[in-house]
């Protein structure tokens, strides 16, 4: 069986929700359903697009966000059943696909320009 079979395969089982279209630098909101015990609630992940990786059903983007003061980081699969949705609440400038050197920057210097949209 070839490499291209196989992700074919891959891709049929996997059922992909509708996104808006998102990359580095914007600011989203990531809707995500916790399971815990019997109960189900919804948890919200508000933060900036540090990169966007992978195609098909093995993509994932990760999110990063400060939380009292600390920087928080989570890698998303896009085709995971436990996004219900995802808004974008700002469209960033950036001018690199991985933006990492966020991560260093603190405070006015972590701001990101606005996209004309």
């Amino acid at each position: 069986m070839g490499k291209n079979v196989l992700m074919q395969y891959v891709e049929d089982l996997v059922e992909r929700k509708e996104f808006p279209e998102f990359k580095a630098g914007d600011t989203i909101t990531v809707h995500y359903k916790i399971i815990e015990g019997s109960k189900e609630r919804v948890q919200n992940f508000q933060g900036v697009v540090l990169q966007r990786s992978g195609s098909g059903a093995t993509e994932t983007f990760t999110v990063r966000k400060i939380a009292n003061g600390v920087g928080v980081e989570r890698i998303f699969p896009i085709v995971s059943p436990f996004i219900e949705r995802i808004d974008i609440n700002k469209y960033g400038a950036v001018r690199r696909a991985r933006i990492f050197y966020l991560r260093k920057l603190t405070g006015k210097k972590a701001r990101i320009k606005e996209r004309k949209r």
